[in-house]
């Protein structure tokens, strides 16, 4: 078809996490620059379930960019070549007619493979857990909507908010660390109202799970907040950082 591109693949393959992997290489033929990267992974299943063959694992949901779910490594880069894109919103005319592509799970550690691309995100599950909620009476929403929070306290708050938690953080990182997924979570309950009575409790747990999780430590090369899809900013691991201090030093 007239405009479609014909590429080349080179896609990890991995039984799981218990299984040694391997760079498989498939050929992707009349791919519209119109598709989006999960549809054309979709077009190479379709092709390989037609040959009997295994189709590729990876994971996704909303294919809205909003879920964090589409967690591939593309050409070295967590979701892809696109700044502030996930890889579901990342489209084929990024790339070019002839382009090898390659494609890898997220690497660390903590995100051990499923299979093929898919890897166990369920750390970032049991950081949330140890503290990432509000466990007190706050009130309905009428309520809540009573309380003046100055607009620029409301930003920062909702912009932390938007951690979609992907990973992609953690796969940017040579630490594998997840203290920008962490200090976000920390940050958007720390400066609003409603999160002032647990916030020492709280970001002591995350931390400390974090920890046991088996992440790294963050050495400051801003590489997660460069592959961020949200953007989210590394100046929430300073808050997070100062909110653990203050709670290590009053139960001292």
């Amino acid at each position: 078809m007239s405009g479609n591109m014909n590429l080349t693949l080179k896609v990890w393959r991995q039984k799981n996490s218990s299984t040694s992997g391997k760079f498989v290489t498939y050929k992707a033929p009349g791919i519209s620059p119109d598709m989006s990267f999960l549809e054309m992974l979709d077009v190479v299943n379709e092709d390989l379930v037609k040959k009997s063959e295994d189709p590729i694992q990876f994971d996704h949901d909303c294919r809205e960019g909003i879920c964090g779910m589409c967690s591939l490594v593309i050409n070295g880069e967590p979701h892809g070549p696109k700044r502030a894109t996930t890889t579901c919103q990342l489209h084929m005319r990024s790339f070019k007619d002839g382009d090898t592509i390659v494609i890898e799970p997220w690497r660390a550690a903590a995100f051990p493979v499923v299979k093929d691309l898919a890897v166990d995100r369920s750390a970032f599950d049991r950081i949330q857990q140890a503290g990432g909620y509000v466990s007190i009476g706050t009130g309905g929403v009428p309520d809540a909507n009573e309380i003046a929070i100055p607009k620029v306290i409301a930003d920062e708050a909702f912009n932390s908010a938007t951690c979609i938690g992907c990973g992609a953080c953690v796969a940017a990182c040579k630490n594998a660390s997840a203290m920008l997924f962490v200090s976000a979570k920390i940050s958007q309950y720390a400066m609003l109202p409603q999160g002032q009575p647990e916030r020492y409790a709280r970001a002591e747990a995350m931390v400390l799970q974090m920890d046991d999780e088996g992440f790294g430590s963050c050495t400051n090369t801003y590489a997660c907040e460069a592959q961020c899809p949200k953007e989210i900013k590394v100046t929430n691991i300073a808050r997070m950082n100062r909110e653990f201090f203050n709670a290590e030093f009053i139960k001292g």
